[in-house]
């Protein structure tokens, strides 16, 4: 299994209240499958307690491209589907990360969610090569309750390795090892007892 880089994301502003979030919409970018979007329709709604409502599927297209042509740049998903409404776009495609500013040259990557956001974007192309379909679910919806949580303004974690907000330091195994928890200090920064 190769290694995959998460980005670390960049210093935090506001911490968003789970209150203030009512409906998350999760919008499929290019075809997934059914059983992956109700797998996070059900994890968002049990863990956060958000309403979820699917959108109909919209397709990929160039102008999101990464430079590479081979993969899609996450900042330009974010960017291009920017909203005032909370949006999981979920895609079966490799997606990248790339930050010209800080010199970052394009890397595979699981998922990206700014803090705070409305908008966030997971692949499931990293998380479900060679590994069972109970691996695949559980991977998946660790990476989409993480994205969330960086929408709500949660940095990466430090304080617990097995907190869903620790940083994966580039490896799906990682995210293996995380529990779908969020620790004492990620809960009460976002005001979830």
């Amino acid at each position: 299994m190769k290694n995959i880089i998460i980005p670390l994301f960049f210093a935090l502003t506001s911490i968003q209240s789970t209150k203030s979030i009512k409906i998350v919409h999760i919008q499929p970018l290019g075809s997934v499958n059914n059983n992956t979007i109700q797998v996070i329709k059900k994890s968002v709604e049990s863990f956060y307690g958000f309403k979820c409502e699917i959108r109909k599927e919209i397709p990929l297209t160039e102008d999101i491209l990464a430079s590479s042509k081979i993969r899609y740049e996450a900042n330009k998903i974010l960017s291009k589907y920017k909203s005032s409404e909370n949006i999981l776009l979920i895609t079966e495609k490799d997606i990248a990360y790339h930050d010209k500013k800080r010199n970052v040259k394009e890397w595979g990557i699981i998922g990206l969610g700014y803090r705070p956001g409305t908008v966030c974007v997971v692949s499931t192309y990293r998380i479900e090569r060679n590994v069972s379909n109970q691996r695949f679910t559980d991977r998946l919806r660790k990476v989409s309750l993480h994205e969330i949580g960086h929408n709500l303004g949660l940095d990466h974690c430090d304080k617990d390795p097995k907190c869903m907000m620790n940083d994966a330091k580039g490896t799906v195994r990682e995210i293996d090892q995380e529990k779908i928890y969020l620790c004492p200090n990620c809960k009460k920064l976002i005001g979830i007892k």
